[in-house]
């Protein structure tokens, strides 16, 4: 089960940090990552790493997120974050953090996510 939270108000290049809390699940090399979802638009891929790797840790971005956005793992808490700087108001959108059965990649395709947090809205004002 995932549980997102941290969304908000911000203007524009401000930031904000949002956290996916994981509970009885995530082996090490499950992939985690944060989609969003903006009005009338499809869900789209922001971020992935991949959970547990004792490694320098994988992570992939969307283009439109590279050098803005970071993601990261804090193990002990069991928690992906994001944060988010520099937020434009195209960031606006609901962001979703999901999990993937596939191991050691980072998918970008939705389908290939079988669990999805409840969502947390970003809003970037102008």
């Amino acid at each position: 089960q995932l549980q997102a939270s941290g969304g908000g108000l911000v203007q524009a290049g401000f930031s904000l940090r949002l956290s996916c809390t994981a509970s009885g699940r995530a082996r090490s090399g499950d992939a985690v990552a944060w989609f969003r979802q903006a009005p009338g638009k499809e869900r789209e891929f922001v971020a992935g790493i991949l959970w547990g790797i004792a490694s320098t840790s994988y992570a992939d971005y969307a283009d439109f997120v590279k050098d803005r956005f970071t993601i990261s793992r804090d193990i002990a808490k069991n928690t992906i974050n994001l944060q988010m700087n520099s937020l434009k108001p195209e960031d606006t959108a609901v962001y979703y953090c999901a999990a993937s059965p596939r191991r050691y990649a980072v998918p970008r395709d939705r389908s290939a996510y079988d669990s999805w947090g409840q969502g947390t809205q970003v809003t970037v004002s102008s």
